[in-house]
């Protein structure tokens, strides 16, 4: 496979977590960039104020698999404050970083992330 991927994206695309979907999600983001056709959805969990659980589906390449994955691990136990805060830059560090040609799939991600928190404070009024 491509080696301008590291060891940790790699690991995350080949064994992806938290895949799947949460049938009764607090907050549910889409997110897709039509350039590419990387296609990403996350779910929520909130219980006491902070995420209990998040997972995705993603349609895409091995960067927007493993940056669904890393932010899925990055936002579990966090407040909805601090999930915000959550950047793409961060994802991609998490990841040990991501090709500059690759870099909008952790956009997507965090696009996503903040969809599906943007869609859990709209249903809660």
């Amino acid at each position: 496979m491509n080696n301008q991927y590291s060891e940790k994206v790699m690991e995350h695309f080949k064994n992806p977590h938290n895949v799947g979907e949460i049938p009764d999600a607090d907050g549910i983001g889409n997110v897709g960039n039509p350039v590419c056709g990387d296609i990403m959805r996350l779910y929520i969990k909130i219980e006491n104020g902070r995420i209990k659980d998040a997972k995705f589906k993603t349609f895409g390449c091995a960067a927007a698999i493993a940056t669904s994955s890393m932010v899925t691990d990055l936002v579990k136990g966090k407040t909805i404050e601090e999930a915000l805060e959550i950047s793409n830059k961060a994802v991609a560090s998490a990841l040990d970083g991501l090709p500059p040609v690759k870099m909008h799939c952790s956009m997507l991600a965090e696009e996503a992330l903040k969809s599906a928190i943007g869609d859990y404070l709209k249903k809660r009024g």
